[in-house]
């Protein structure tokens, strides 16, 4: 298995905005990839960072994705 560890900036009281465009957005294009697994989201207290953590089958199909 393989990580891929992205960290955002998000603006001030956008926390809502951003989990509903994860959710409709960009889970459903991740889980057509090839060798995506799973997505664990973390926001700070302040709301304004955020990382997430993608988990894949292999390295090589993260970073196919990451070149997309």
């Amino acid at each position: 298995m393989f990580a891929r560890r992205v960290n955002m900036h998000l603006k001030p009281n956008s926390v809502a905005e951003f989990t509903q465009r994860l959710e409709k957005d960009v889970l459903p294009l991740l889980r057509k990839q090839k060798g995506f697994q799973d997505e664990i989201t973390f926001v700070g207290q302040s709301g304004t960072e955020a990382f997430a953590i993608s988990l894949w089958d292999k390295a090589e199909n993260a970073e196919a994705y990451n070149r997309r």
